[in-house]
């Protein structure tokens, strides 16, 4: 199981969007795919048309408590092959458990161990900061991509969570490493987007990704109607995009797991 946290240390840049409709590309394509919701705002659950208020058990139970399994509270979505492992408010209050845990930084990754052989990919949505859940997050991940908005003040802002996964690496994962870096919410044709995709690309070189997620308005509705772009408008170029990234991410041949989940 290839396991990619979806990661940035500053909000509103496409962070949850991505993972939403990346999981949904990749579930397209033929890969069965977990997306754990690991920010307490529940904003990828809610893009899934589930209410968080509604859930009895979330991802937080599977966190602090070792006898909930994954499986008892993963959730079906309207794509085939993809699941959410969902989470509410309550997801705030893992970091005070995780505080009382040995190998506090392990415990995810201990709890998806036994699931790598039913799914091909996990994308893990993180909260835009460097809390514990992160931490937890990057440590299960084999690899980060890291979403940033065409802006000026992003660059500086990028150079900081690249340090920070760089310590994360030497600390605790030595494992993982960058798949790349997103840019997200350009503007078609304006200059200013030109000019930083530009400066990324000759600063970052290989790390930026070649696919690029463009503003649209059908991307912003989406998640109002429940559901990630793939379902909501398939046609739209929102769509095409977030398709073109997962066949970019894509280097192995679709090898569907045989193993019944339902018999875990």
């Amino acid at each position: 199981m290839r396991t990619i946290a979806i990661t940035n240390l500053k909000g509103g840049c496409g962070k949850t969007t991505t993972s939403v409709n990346l999981a949904a590309a990749l579930a397209l394509k033929g890969y069965r795919t977990l997306l754990i919701d690991l920010d307490p705002q529940g904003h990828a659950t809610l893009g899934f048309g589930v209410i968080p208020e509604n859930l009895k058990q979330t991802i937080y139970d599977v966190i602090v408590n070792p006898r909930v399994s994954l499986q008892r509270v993963l959730v079906e979505s309207n794509v085939p092959r993809l699941v959410i492992a969902p989470s509410n408010v309550l997801l705030s209050g893992a970091e005070a458990a995780l505080m009382q845990m040995q190998n506090r930084e392990h415990v995810l990754m201990k709890r998806l161990e036994k699931y790598e052989r039913y799914f091909d990919y996990c994308i893990i949505d993180c909260s835009p900061s460097l809390s514990l859940l992160t931490l937890n997050a990057l440590d299960a991940a084999t690899e980060v991509i890291v979403p940033v908005q065409t802006h000026y003040y992003s660059i500086e802002g990028l150079k900081q969570v690249l340090e920070t996964l760089d310590i994360v690496q030497n600390r605790f994962n030595p494992l993982l490493h960058i798949r790349g870096i997103l840019l997200t919410l350009a503007e078609q044709g304006t200059i200013l987007c030109q000019d930083v995709e530009k400066q990324m690309r000759d600063y970052f070189g290989e790390l930026i990704l070649k696919t690029v997620i463009h503003r649209n308005i059908r991307l912003a509705e989406a998640p109002g109607a429940g559901e990630s772009i793939m379902t909501y408008d398939r046609m739209n170029e929102g769509a095409k995009e977030y398709m073109q990234l997962a066949e970019e991410i894509c280097y192995e041949k679709i090898r569907l797991t045989q193993t019944d989940f339902v018999n875990i």
